[in-house]
Order: structure tokens, then sequence, then C-alpha cells
């Protein structure tokens, strides 16, 4: 490993069937599978559709925009790489663009503030320098419309 390479306890599959996911977080977007047979929506990347057991699947991005579904705080370093975040706060997240599919991630806001369940949020893509693969964070619509303009709504 040379001093420029990063190794992190994210990124793609070694056998690489979640690359086009983290290239779309590269990309500002957040891609999901898709079943080109019964349109049904994937997450966790698969090889086979799990609804009609049909192989021609397609990457899609998806508007990062949902709603808790449910969420856990964690006040134990799981994950070394968030010790210095501690406590932090687990969502799944359902994706009204998804088909209400569900994809779990770290609320990236006020983790003092307990999340509701059916509360909006809305996907952030965060990019760290020396890092080669960046993340999805989820954070209250609210915030996400504060962040953006600036100000209060």
């Amino acid at each position: 490993m040379t001093a420029a390479t990063v190794e992190v306890p994210w990124g793609p599959a070694p056998d690489g069937i979640d690359t086009p996911y983290w290239e779309g977080l590269r990309a500002g977007e957040l891609r999901l599978q898709r079943c080109r047979d019964c349109a049904t929506w994937i997450f966790s990347p698969q090889s086979v559709c799990s609804e009609c057991h049909g192989f021609d699947l397609d990457w899609q991005a998806v508007e990062p925009v949902g709603t808790v579904y449910s969420w856990s705080r964690s006040w134990y370093p799981y994950i070394e790489e968030l010790s210095d975040r501690m406590p932090y706060i687990s969502v799944l997240v359902e994706l009204a663009h998804a088909g209400g599919r569900r994809v779990l991630g770290l609320l990236a806001d006020d983790v003092e503030k307990t999340p509701r369940i059916g509360e909006r949020v809305v996907g952030v893509f965060e990019h760290t320098d020396g890092e080669p693969w960046p993340l999805l964070r989820w954070r209250r619509a609210d915030a996400a419309a504060t962040d953006e303009t600036g100000g209060e709504h």
C-alpha cells in the first residue's frame, strides 16, 4: 500500500456486484437496481430479482428522499472509523421514489434529537479528502432545507 492509498471499510465488494452503487455516489447519485422484467426495485445488490427471478437487472438513479422507517442510536463504536462521531444514529429510510425500498444509512445531523418514524429525510453525499469512496448520509428534511438556503423556512 502506498502513502496515497487509503483503505476504508466501505466501497465496492470484491466481486464488484455493487460497483454501480458506489460509482453513483461518486457522481452525486443514489443508484439502485431495478428489474427490467417486473420493475421491482432491489437493494442490497443482487444477481437475480427476488420477485420474478429474472436476470435482467439495471441500475437507475433514484431521488435520495424518503422517510425514517426505523432507527437506532449507538454509543459504542462498532465501526472504528465512527469513534469520533459518538453517538451516531443509524436510520432505515424508505424511499418513496423506489417503490418503498429501504436503505440503511447514518443520520448526519443532531444526534441528540430523537428521529421520528415517518420523518422526512434527504440524502447527502459525504466526500472526505483522501478517501476513495463517498458515503450516503441522511439529513432531516427541515435541516437540509436550512443548509441549502442558509436560513430557516
